[in-house]
């Protein structure tokens, strides 16, 4: 079972188009005349190249582009606690989408959370993206604008009471909305500072991998200190709990640029991530978002873990060797272009056993990456274990590869297969 990170639940962004442009922004970028409606018409191909690049980095497709709509068009449907939103129109249509808007307006929807007409609900993460520089705004901006207008109306968000009080958002950007981004030490190097932009700003990491607290706002305490997002776990990204999983900069590098690594390869939520935009970084901004995440200085890398006597949990041994080991292989090693390995792969290696149980109950679908590289199938196992093999398979899993406890049992399992 591959790696699981999870990705926004409540977040919007993100992009799907041609070859990458390198971003001229900078981590402190200045502040950039706005174009107005008339002026955007005659923005250079060069902006509207960069905006294009800026938009796949902010990830704006994610929540934007339906399955089967037309791109920018919305209707993305995102669950939360508080009801299920849905993505906006954001293409060029005067009617349902934002080609009423200005350049200005644009900006305010993303530093302030204010749309032309209402307040918006930070399902879409300005909470993150008022730390995005004016220029970089006006390029996502110009590019937006230069994209084919689609007549598609926006879905009302289907909210409970009371959070269908849309006013109620002004309250909540009062005592929440802050800027986030954390001050720099000195002698932190060039591509840290960048890499905390591209995460913070664009990539908005902390949507999912920050602790929320009582009224949904980001735990500013615990910066990307991993999240519960009902049944999986957005994974702490902190220095020493990526080391921990065995994480290095050169493969974190490789896992958002191609979705594999040694550690796994994307699924769940981090899966349209990779596809929808980091695959489209340059090596330069890769780098520098992996140099962030852990350090100009990193930890090192827990090594692989010892496989310990096992015997204990010989019930699961026997699951494994029943139903995973033809794919992942019977000593854990997986098979290239078929299934990732179990030994040292990063779910398997994570304190939480949420992801590696819900892989096991729910299965993964084929992952494509970017070239030839792919990844079968794995079918899910809810309905032919009960929750007791269910957690017999997961502690194997965790013990022996992951060198993990083994503290699963079906009452766990029991809640996750019902939610």
């Amino acid at each position: 079972m591959p790696k699981t990170t999870a990705a926004p639940a409540l977040v919007t962004s993100g992009m799907a188009a041609d070859a990458p442009t390198p971003s001229a922004s900078t981590a402190s970028g200045g502040v950039a005349a706005s174009p107005s409606p008339s002026t955007v018409a005659k923005a250079s191909p060069d902006l509207i190249t960069r905006g294009q690049y800026l938009a796949r980095a902010a990830d704006c497709a994610a929540c934007h582009t339906s399955a089967n709509g037309a791109p920018f068009a919305g209707g993305v449907p995102l669950k939360s606690p508080y009801g299920t939103f849905y993505g906006t129109n954001i293409t060029p249509d005067k009617t349902n989408g934002i080609g009423g808007w200005t350049a200005d307006d644009f900006y305010r929807a993303l530093h302030d959370g204010m749309a032309p007409d209402k307040a918006l609900y930070p399902a879409m993460p300005y909470t993150s993206y008022r730390q995005m520089t004016r220029a970089d705004s006006d390029a996502i901006y110009a590019y937006l604008m230069s994209v084919k207008p689609v007549a598609v109306p926006n879905r009302k968000h289907d909210l409970s009471f009371p959070y269908n009080v849309r006013t109620s958002m002004r309250v909540w950007d009062w005592m929440f909305l802050k800027d986030t981004l954390p001050d720099a030490s000195k002698g932190q190097s060039a591509d840290w500072l960048r890499g905390r932009y591209l995460a913070n700003a664009l990539g908005h990491c902390a949507e999912c991998h920050t602790p929320r607290g009582t009224f949904g706002q980001l735990d500013s305490a615990k910066p990307l200190g991993g999240a519960a997002l009902a049944r999986i776990a957005a994974p702490d990204l902190t220095p020493d709990a990526l080391a921990a999983r065995g994480w290095t900069v050169k493969d974190l590098q490789s896992f958002f640029g191609t979705g594999i690594a040694p550690q796994g390869s994307a699924f769940g939520e981090m899966y349209p991530v990779v596809h929808l935009s980091t695959q489209y970084l340059t090596p330069d901004d890769l780098r520098s978002v992996s140099t962030y995440l852990l350090g100009d200085v990193p930890p090192a890398p827990a090594p692989l873990p010892e496989r310990p006597d096992a015997s204990q949990l010989k019930a699961g041994r026997n699951l494994y060797l029943a139903v995973c080991a033809g794919c992942h292989a019977a000593d854990g090693a997986g098979k290239p272009h078929v299934a990732v390995a179990m030994l040292g792969n990063s779910t398997v290696r994570q304190k939480d056993p949420r992801n590696l149980i819900v892989a096991i109950l729910d299965g993964i679908e084929p992952q494509r990456f970017p070239g030839l590289e792919a990844m079968q199938d794995m079918p899910g196992f809810a309905r032919q274990f009960t929750d007791a093999q269910i957690a017999e398979l997961s502690n194997y899993l965790r013990v022996a590869y992951g060198a993990q406890p083994s503290d699963v049992n079906s009452e766990i399992v029991r809640q996750l297969r019902q939610k």
